[in-house]
Parts: structure tokens; C-alpha cells; sequence
């Protein structure tokens, strides 16, 4: 199924920089409910690698609901302005002289109190059926589509109906032909109408949802080229959507602009930057502007703190997002569900399930109520855990209690699952995502690509890269950081190395999150002179290391038991306040496994223990692994008990690691046992099970009692196959 693997592309979605100062908060996202849409999609030409994914997959194009923002359309004010001047709208209904009938109808369609979301798909629909012939054969039918679109979208900002004209937006957007932002509004201003301000500002607001700022830019400079003044809302809006694609630089000389034209920053502008910074990692300049705040007499609120929590929490600064979550409460300010989701994410983060489930317990008592935020990050958390019969609960959970899966909710679902390992599962919620009629966006294709890497299915993921660079969907960082991940795990290291040239040498912007994972995979595949370019080149250019960046860089040092090397950085993690994780830990107890002070693994385990950190298999192993090597098999044992007791089920590896010590004793009576204990206990031997076994043997020159073991393997294991058997009297056979 996966060299078959496809998907229809679209959206896009931008870079960070370092820099100094402001964004707009990540506001408060309300409950949204989606419902699925009933009514058929409109045909889009189908693209070649949707077949590889589903042998007869609907290319749908369905409305796409978007989550709820702010609501970004002003007030009309009196500003002097050249040209044209007041809306005749002021005070009275929302007419528009150049909509047209069936525009009108479509408008009061959507405004009216019992329109349903499932119902956008159709009403929508309306405009291209109207007078079909005008707009396939002359401009002028284009023109008044486009004089449609943005009137409606205009009237819904009117009626302050935001989400619903970026919903109207995102559908135009999607449609196929209508892919411009900029086409419907250069069809209106070549029509003879001249936009005003709700039209710009409609137009940046939607902008902001795909981090499309580039357009969002070119609508500006318009607005004022013809001669309208921005105000807060305009600046604010362009200063989030620089913000949200990590354009910091440009989102500062927003700033600079607005106290020019004497628009001085309020708590939203304050929060939009420190939003960027933080998304960014960039909290020491985030904090600045936080006490610029203070010292400027505005007020922080829920989400000035909000912001910062989950900066630290991002960055794995646990103690430090502690400390901001109770200065807040301190100052008397309530935590929003946005403020508990990032406290879910912490914990979850960190496998301290039982504080994330009694921070969920909190939501309730603060009278909050679990938005599809906070269902998504339960999701996430469970996936990345690797607990897909979670993943799946809680996915049943949500909907149970009323929330409709949206596509922020599929896209979860298919990271979630590749994260557990279960590629079709994934691939099922795709599938099911597109029968609902939800369109996929930037991240779909992103969380698609990450599951491809996960299976170094490179090949696979280079054809979706190809077809997102042929103009439908403009691939960001996140795209790259997914294939070299694919490269990785594919071992096309030539591959990876290229294009992480490409990454160093400015040919694809070296954005933080890039050079991030290049030292991710050069640690993962053992490159310890790239991973320390990789490091250098991220502080170099002034980007903070996040915990992951760090523990990479512990995991390859350890390895090579570069213990000095390994403590610089634990030291800059305890003097930077990052709160270590279990894949620090874990990469700890190995180089002390591999080293002659091996007991000091055990060690670590039992301070992780102590901190209420709860241990994986593979901390376990690793200790089991320190005593076999070195013949203590009596506390390999007795770790393999507390093992068992905490509930984690043993693995292969596990077993192997006493089956091939016992055998390298020359004690195989207690190596077969070990391998009908795995049997009985429903853990198939593999083929590193039974080399361990002939080569003790062989090592011994007991080549009968080799022969002797292989011949009654059938009745130890009634599943070993022929072929196992074959191949394992060729491997004595190579011992001759």
C-alpha cells in the first residue's frame, strides 16, 4: 500500500528570524462544533498521486471549517481618507450595489440564524451554477463571481460574523480555478469597485490562516496606496499573520510603523509578538517584552501568560512554565481552556499522565469546558507515547460527548497513529478525513509526510515533495524536516547530507526548526562532526536549543562515551532551566551501561522513579542490558521483575539480551528456558534469538549439540518456519 500513497496538495505556510519585540495573542479558541457536510463537492481535476493512496478516493474540495478567531473587523470610524469616502452602510443593513441577485441570496443565506456550516458547501455552490455559460465564456462573468465573493465576504465581516467569511475564504480559496487570494480582489478593483476598509481587512484576516504573508503584505501596501489610513486592527492583524508564518523581523517593522503613524501597541499587539517569540523559542526576548508591558501600564491577561507557559512548555522548561502558571494566578488572572491545554502538553509531555489527567480534572472545577484543543492534545500526547488503544479511546471519547472530528483532529489522529506505528491505521483516518468531506491542508500533507519518515519510505515522500513543489501547496519547513527524517530512517545518507547542505548554505532557509532536526538526524545516524555543525549553526544564529535539540546531543555523546562533552550539556540544560525528560535519561543510563561504572544505571532508573517520571521499555532494557554484559544475571533478574510490575509487557529485545548472555556463558540450559519463557509469555523469537544460541555453541566447537538444538526447534517453537531452520544449518555451516 505504500509505494501507492498520494495526496491532493494545497495550502502553504512560512519561516521564523531573530529579532526584537511584539505579536497578537493566540486567542481564546472556542468551542467549535463541525458538523460534516452533506451535500456532494465540487469535481477538481484529480491529482496523479491521489491514486497511489486510495484506489477510488473522492477528490473532495468541501468547505473547510476553520477554528474560531478573533473577531478582526473594525468598527467604522471616522478616518480622512483620499477617494471615495463613508460606507453607506454605517448605522443601516449591509446592502451592496454591486452583488448580485443570486450574491444577495447567498449572503442571506449565510446570515441567516438557522444556516448550519454543513450547509456552506451548497449555498456556495449557487454562485457557480448561476448563469454558468457568462462565466466560462467572458470576463465579465468572472468579474462578477469575484464581485460576489468579496461582497459576501465583506457583508459577513459587517455582521461580524468572521469565522464564517474565512470559512467563505478558505472554500473560494480551495476551489479549483480560484486558487489567488489576490485574483477575486484584483477581479473586484478591475470591475470599478474600490474596496474599503472591511475589504482589506477582511482580506489580511484571512491571509492569517494559511500564513500567507506575502499577500497579506501586497494587500496592505494597496490599502495604502489608495489611500485609506491603517488603524489597531489592520497593523494588529498584519502583525499576527507576519508572527504566525515566524516572520519576526517583518512583524517589528510592522511594529516600528504603527507608533509612526502614532497607532501605539496595545495588549493585543504586546501578545501577538510575544506569541512569535515564544513559538520561536525566543523567550529571553520575550520576557523583555513582557516587563515592557508592565512598565507601559498595560495590564498582562490570560493570554500574555498563556503565551509564555507554552514557550516553556514548548522549549521543555517546566519549572519556568510553573512559575509563569502561578505568578498567574497570583496576579488574580484565570487560566482560559487555552492556559489548561498547555499544562495537558506539559505533563503529557513528560509522562506524568497522572498530572495531566487531574489538570483535565481541573479544567471542570475552573468551570472551563474541554475544547476540541484540548481532545487533540489528549490525542498527541497518547500518540506520541505510543499508546495507540489510548489514541483510539480518546477519539471515541470526544465524540461521544458531542465534538465532531475536524481537520486539526484528522491531522492529529495521523500523526498519532504513524507515531504508535500503525501506518494503516494513519492512512484510515486520511481516508476517512476525505469521506467527510474535509480538505486537507498543509499540516495533512506535513503529518503524512512524518509518517512516510517514520518508515524511511524516502521514495514515497520525495513524489509528494515533487508534487507540493509544482505549485500546489508550497512545502515549508516542517516538509524538509520530514524528509530529511525519511532520509534517515531510509539510510539514504548521501541524500540527507545534500540537502542538508542545501539547509547550511542558505539555499533553503535555515530556519531553527531545520537545523533542529539536523542534528536530530545526524545524532540518530551517528554523524557526531555534522550534529556539532548542526549545533553550532542553530547558536551561531542566535536560535535557542530546544530540550530535543539537547537530549540528540547527549544521546550521540553518550554513545561514545564522551562523558565530559555529555556533562557541558546537562549543565547548560540545568543552568537554561530545561526540566530533563525520559529520552535524557534514557540516553544517561546507556553510556553508563557501556562503561565500567555500569551499576550507575540502575541508578538513574530509581531517581527517575523518585521524581515520579515513569520509566519505558527501554530504560529497562538498558539496565537489564548493563548486568548481562558484565554476568550480573541475578539483578538483570530482579530488574526484570519490577519490569514486569509496572506494567510494561517485555520485548524481544528483552529477552535477547538474556538469551544471548546466558549463551555466551556457556549456559544454554538456562538460554533455551529463557526462550520458552518468551514463547509462553507470546513474544516470537527472532532470528538474533537463535544466532545467539549457535554461536555459543559454535564458539565452543559444539557443533553436535548445535545440530542437536536446530533439530528440535520445532517442538520448543511450533511456529519456527523451514526456512528458519535452512538458514540456521547454514549459519553452522559458515562456523566450519
Amino acid at each position: 500500500m505504500t509505494e501507492k500513497l498520494a495526496l491532493p496538495l494545497l495550502l502553504t505556510n512560512p519561516p521564523p528570524t531573530k529579532l526584537f519585540l511584539p505579536l497578537q495573542s493566540h486567542r481564546h479558541q472556542q468551542q467549535l462544533k463541525l458538523t460534516t457536510p452533506t451535500s456532494p463537492p465540487p469535481q477538481h481535476g484529480t491529482p496523479p498521486m491521489q491514486d497511489f493512496l486510495f484506489k477510488q478516493s473522492p477528490n473532495l474540495s468541501k468547505p473547510i471549517n476553520p477554528q474560531t478567531q478573533p473577531d478582526l473587523f473594525p468598527i467604522p470610524r471616522n478616518r480622512t481618507r483620499i477617494g471615495k469616502a463613508r460606507d453607506p452602510n454605517r448605522g443601516k443593513p449591509w446592502t451592496h450595489r454591486r452583488l448580485s441577485l443570486q450574491g444577495q441570496r447567498v449572503l442571506d443565506s449565510l446570515n441567516d440564524p438557522s444556516f448550519e456550516t454543513s450547509e456552506l458547501d451548497k449555498i456556495l455552490s449557487l454562485l457557480f451554477d448561476y448563469d454558468k455559460e457568462e462565466l466560462s465564456v467572458c470576463s465579465g462573468g468572472k468579474e462578477r463571481l469575484s464581485n460576489d465573493v468579496l461582497g459576501i465576504i465583506k457583508g459577513l465581516g459587517f455582521y461580524k460574523k468572521s469565522d464564517l467569511a474565512m470559512s467563505v475564504f478558505e472554500w473560494f480559496k480551495n476551489r479549483n480555478g480560484c486558487e489567488s487570494v489576490l485574483s477575486l480582489f484584483e477581479g473586484m478593483k478591475n470591475a470599478g469597485i474600490l474596496p474599503d476598509e472591511y475589504t482589506y481587512n477582511t482580506l489580511i484576516t484571512c491571509c492569517r490562516r494559511g500564513s500567507l504573508y506575502e499577500e497579506a503584505a501586497a494587500v496592505f501596501e494597496d490599502m495604502k496606496s489608495m489611500g485609506f489610513v491603517p488603524d489597531k486592527v489592520t497593523y494588529n492583524t498584519l502583525l499576527d499573520v507576519y508572527g504566525k508564518s515566524r516572520r519576526i523581523k517583518e512583524a517589528i517593522e510592522v511594529l516600528r510603523e504603527m507608533e509612526v503613524n502614532g497607532c501605539s501597541p496595545s495588549i493585543v499587539t504586546y501578545n501577538s509578538l510575544i506569541s512569535a517569540y515564544a513559538r520561536d523559542g525566543l523567550l529571553e526576548e520575550a520576557m523583555e517584552l513582557k516587563n515592557q508591558m508592565v512598565e507601559r501600564g498595560i495590564k498582562l491577561d490570560v493570554f500574555t501568560y498563556t503565551a509564555m507557559l507554552s514557550g516553556f512548555v514548548r522549549t521543555g522548561k517546566d519549572e519556568s512554565a510553573m512559575r509563569v502558571f502561578e505568578e498567574m494566578r497570583t496576579a488574580g488572572c484565570k487560566p482560559n481552556i487555552c492556559t489548561f491545554n498547555a499544562l495537558i502538553k506539559m505533563h503529557g509531555n513528560r509522562g506524568k499522565f497522572a498530572e495531566m489527567m487531574k489538570v483535565f480534572e481541573e479544567i471542570k472545577i475552573c468551570c472551563c469546558v474541554p475544547d476540541i484543543v484540548t481532545w487533540n492534545t489528549l490525542l498527541a500526547v497518547f500518540g506520541q507515547n505510543g499508546m495507540d488503544s489510548e489514541v483510539s479511546g480518546v477519539f471515541k471519547e470526544m465524540k461521544r460527548v458531542g465534538f465532531v472530528p475536524e481537520r486539526d483532529t484528522y491531522n492529529t489522529l495521523i500523526s498519532a497513529y504513524s507515531r504508535c506505528g500503525s501506518f494503516d491505521q494513519a492512512m484510515a483516518m486520511y481516508k476517512r478525513m476525505l469521506d467527510t468531506g474535509i480538505t486537507p491542508d498543509l499540516s495533512t500533507y506535513n503529518a503524512v509526510l512524518a509518517a512516510l519518515a517514520r518508515g524511511g519510505l524516502w521514495e514515497q515522500s520525495e513524489k509528494i515533495l515533487a508534487e507540493m513543489q509544482d505549485g500546489m501547496c508550497k512545502p515549508n519547513e516542517l516538509t524538509h524536516c520530514s524528509l530529511l527524517h525519511a532520509y534517515a530512517n531510509g539510510k539514504e545518507i548521501g541524500r540527507m547530507l545534500a540537502l542538508a547542505e542545501e539547509i547550511c548554505s542558505g539555499v533553503i532557509e535555515p530556519h531553527a526548526v531545520l537545523l533542529k532536526t539536523l542534528v536530530l538526524v545526524n545524532s540518530k545516524c551517528d554523524l557526531l562532526l555534522e550534529a556539532e555543525r548542526a549545533f553550532l549553526e542553530l547558536k551561531r544564529k542566535g536560535f535557542s536549543p530546544d530540550l530535543s535539540t539537547l537530549n540528540a546531543m547527549i544521546a550521540i555523546y553518550g554513545r561514545r562515551q564522551m562523558v565530559t562533552k555529555t556533562n557541558e550539556i546537562l549543565n547548560f540544560m540545568k543552568e537554561s532551566g530545561f526540566t530533563p525528560s525520559l529520552a535524557t535519561y534514557n540516553s544517561l543510563m546507556y553510556m553508563h551501561s557501556q562503561s565500567e561504572n555500569f551499576e550507575r544505571s540502575e541508578e538513574v532508573l530509581k531517581e527517575i522513579l523518585a521524581k515520579g517520571i515513569k520509566p519505558d521499555i527501554i530504560s529497562y532494557n538498558t539496565v537489564i542490558f548493563a548486568y548481562c554484559r558484565n554476568g550480573r544475571m541475578k539483578e538483570a533478574s530482579h530488574v526484570f521483575s519490577e519490569m514486569r510490575e509496572s506494567g510494561l509487557i517485555p520485548d524481544v529485545i528483552t529477552y535477547n539480551t538474556f538469551v544471548a548472555s546466558y549463551a555466551a556463558d556457556s549456559m544454554f540450559e538456562e538460554a533455551i528456558d529463557v526462550v520458552c519463557y518468551m514463547i509462553k509469555h507470546g513474544c516470537k523469537p527472532n532470528q538474533n534469538t537463535y544466532n545467539s544460541v549457535i554461536d555459543g555453541y559454535c564458539k565452543l566447537n559444539r557443533r553436535d549439540d548445535a545440530i542437536k538444538f536446530i533439530s528440535s526447534l520445532h517442538e520448543l517453537d511450533p511456529h519456527i518456519s523451514r526456512e528458519e531452520e535452512c538458514r540456521l544449518l547454514e549459519r553452522l555451516t559458515k562456523w566450519s
